[in-house]
């Protein structure tokens, strides 16, 4: 009888913990929705997100398998005290600010200041300029919001929810990035987590290492 050949080990996908952050209104949960689900809401249709809200989404990056766990944050000052605690083992961060809100942009100094406090220097930084499809409306011009991100060691693209320009593109190039800096997500051969196991949520939920999918389906946020 001929020897039962067993099938080639499957390589696990490597753990990548995104994190959405900017003020309020600028359209993050936006950004994700289409991302994740290809949908967009029109914004008297949609509602400011109460604490934090999660999904899971995978792909192929660089000819590796990728599991993402993306956070998106308020952007209220009553729940930074929530926020907070979701820094902690986020791997990249997307700072979102209205390209048609001036306020938007001239908060971003508090927004990288925050991450001077909970965020190693390694993670990867993208400046995501959303809402290109109110150009008309245009308050913050690319080249200066361009030279900003470029002062502060950020990648930079514009996008549209609404449209979905740019939207795969921001995710895509945060997460190559990523790819490129394998102190970020190398864990001598282990699958990568946060905080001990606990993920740095409030609770000890983990985030990051979500083994089987019945654990993503039930990985959100109790908030």
């Amino acid at each position: 009888m001929a020897p039962t050949s067993q099938a080639p080990a499957t390589t696990p996908p490597i753990n990548v913990k995104l994190l959405l952050i900017g003020n309020s209104s600028v359209g993050k949960s936006s950004l994700l929705l289409r991302f994740s689900d290809e949908q967009w809401l029109p914004e008297d249709e949609s509602s400011a997100t109460i604490g934090v809200d999660f999904r899971v989404h995978k792909m192929d990056v660089k000819g590796k398998k990728v599991k993402l766990s993306i956070w998106d944050t308020a952007g209220q000052e009553r729940f930074r005290t929530i926020t907070s605690s979701y820094y902690r083992g986020a791997q990249g961060i997307i700072l979102v600010y209205d390209v048609a809100n001036r306020e938007s942009f001239e908060a971003l100094p508090r927004w990288y200041s925050e991450l001077e406090t909970y965020v190693s220097s390694s993670v990867v930084k993208i400046l995501v300029g959303n809402k290109v499809d109110k150009e008309f409306s245009r308050q913050v011009p690319t080249a200066e919001a361009q030279q900003f991100a470029t002062r502060m060691s950020s990648l930079f693209i514009e996008t549209s929810a609404k449209t979905s320009v740019g939207v795969k593109d921001a995710f895509q190039e945060v997460v190559e990035k990523i790819l490129d800096t394998p102190e970020l997500w190398e864990s001598g051969g282990k699958s990568q987590s946060t905080s001990n196991g606990r993920g740095g949520v409030p609770g000890g939920v983990q985030v990051v290492n979500l083994g089987e999918e019945k654990k993503e389906e039930g990985g959100g946020c109790a908030c």
